[in-house]
């Protein structure tokens, strides 16, 4: 009998949830509604229906976006459940991944978005001066986000590259066991995700999902080799995210621009 928080028990999980993940086929499904009222039908009919709960006709864009972050977290937090109690701490230390960027806004003294006062994550900072917000990241469960830091970043540094460097060095500090070698998957996938971004960051305009679908067809085949490993966890965690990117960007696009997707617009 496979034991509930063995490696065994969360790779049968892991790969039930891999097969059940949207093919191409039920992405062209969801790409060819041209209403945001027929993208939520066919959604709901689709292999991504989880995640649409939550988003009603009457939804915004940053309602949306908040949902989707909602259900990134629940993710997280069931696949950590999954894994032995020594690999949670890494795998939920994954759920504020994308609030970096706005948390990041935020600490370099952006004016607070309406919307960012109504973020479990980011209410503190809003409520904070624009000098006390450091001081307040580090009371907070994202604590280790805060430092070593200066509290004014380079201008010049990109959106959420010293956030993501913290992030990075506290994922790793909960890591169980150091990373291998080379051929350890966990700094395999490593590498591919910074070989992605550094990629993404020179891509001339409309390269866009070309080099997302070479990471996801990178990512499954790191899958596949992961077998038993921790890493799957975490390779299964990367590709949820470009699902929700994905979608993220279905959604928002026809509420944001409905006239891209009018009668007129496709005649």
């Amino acid at each position: 009998m496979i034991e509930v928080g063995s490696l065994e028990f969360a790779q049968a999980r892991l790969q039930s949830r891999h097969g059940e993940r949207a093919d191409e086929a039920a992405w062209q499904r969801l790409e060819v509604a041209r209403e945001f009222a027929a993208l939520l039908d066919a959604g709901r009919q689709s292999p991504l229906h989880g995640w649409f709960i939550g988003i009603t006709t009457h939804s915004a864009s940053h309602q949306i976006e908040a949902v989707l972050r909602g259900h990134w977290r629940a993710t997280v937090a069931e696949v950590a459940g999954w894994m032995p109690p020594r690999w949670r701490p890494s795998l939920q230390w994954c759920a504020p991944l994308p609030d970096l960027p706005a948390l990041q806004h935020l600490l370099r003294g952006g004016e607070p978005a309406p919307w960012m006062a109504e973020d479990t994550v980011l209410r503190a900072l809003c409520n904070a001066a624009p000098g006390a917000r450091v001081a307040a990241l580090a009371e907070s469960s994202l604590g280790a986000l805060a430092g070593p830091r200066p509290a004014v970043e380079p201008r010049n540094e990109s959106r959420n590259e010293s956030l993501m460097r913290a992030w990075q060095a506290e994922w790793q500090r909960r890591l169980p066991q150091p990373l291998r070698g080379p051929d350890d998957p966990l700094r395999q996938l490593m590498a591919t995700l910074q070989a992605h971004g550094a990629a993404f960051a020179e891509a001339p305009a409309g390269q866009g999902a070309l080099l997302r679908a070479t990471l996801k067809a990178r990512l499954t085949l790191l899958l596949r080799r992961a077998a038993l490993e921790p890493a799957a966890a975490f390779i299964h965690l990367a590709l949820c995210a470009l699902d929700l990117e994905r979608l993220r960007g279905e959604l928002c696009l026809r509420v944001l621009f409905p006239r891209m997707f009018s009668p007129a617009r496709v005649a």
